[in-house]
């Protein structure tokens, strides 16, 4: 029997005392970017450059959640993820960050994995006919207390939940060099 992998999900460490705070992705002129576009799983070419407003601003940190769960990294992290040889599951958008001096970047999860245990979950909701809402039938509403299967997961080292994107999930290995490394605002929770 083989040992099967841990996995966590990556979240912005809210605990940080005066930290900053990165709001939603916008361009040059100011113009809303399409948020859910970095949660798909698949490559993006944008065609503007994308900025995020810094609301309040604090302390800059290595990894931070922007709105709508997009993950914003510095150079620190895309050294690291690059030595770990991952740039094939992660796609690095240039980002500016106002009043930084950057380099940042979005972490383009690659991959979507159909990989939620929904049995172990605290709760999963589906969308239902009821709903009223026929586009999103069958698929998750909301899922509490995520729990994936890791025998479902394969090789990958970071990635999305199939059907709850909102999530962003790193194998062991990926935690354990990030905390090694020191990487500011990042907290783990076991999935």
């Amino acid at each position: 029997m083989t040992a099967q992998h841990q996995y966590f999900a990556l979240r912005d460490d809210m605990r940080i005392p005066g930290r900053w705070h990165l709001r939603s992705p916008v361009d040059e002129q100011g113009h809303f970017i399409e948020p859910w576009l970095f949660t798909e799983g698949v490559a993006l070419e944008p065609s503007r450059v994308i900025h995020f407003p810094v609301n309040p601003s604090g302390i800059p940190l290595d990894f931070t959640l922007a709105s709508f769960s997009i993950p914003v990294v510095n150079g620190r992290v895309v050294t690291l993820l690059e030595r770990l040889g991952l740039e094939p599951e992660a796609q690095l958008i240039p980002a500016v960050v106002e009043g930084q001096a950057g380099p940042y970047f979005i972490l383009n999860a690659l991959r979507s994995i159909r990989c939620i245990d929904d049995a172990r979950c605290e709760e999963v909701l589906y969308w239902l006919p009821e709903d009223n809402r026929p586009d999103k039938e069958g698929q998750y509403r909301n899922v509490a207390g995520l729990k994936i299967d890791p025998a479902k997961v394969g090789d990958a080292n970071i990635f999305r939940p199939w059907g709850w994107t909102v999530v962003l999930i790193v194998s062991e290995r990926v935690k354990m060099a990030m905390e090694s490394e020191g990487i500011t605002g990042t907290r783990f929770s076991e999935v």
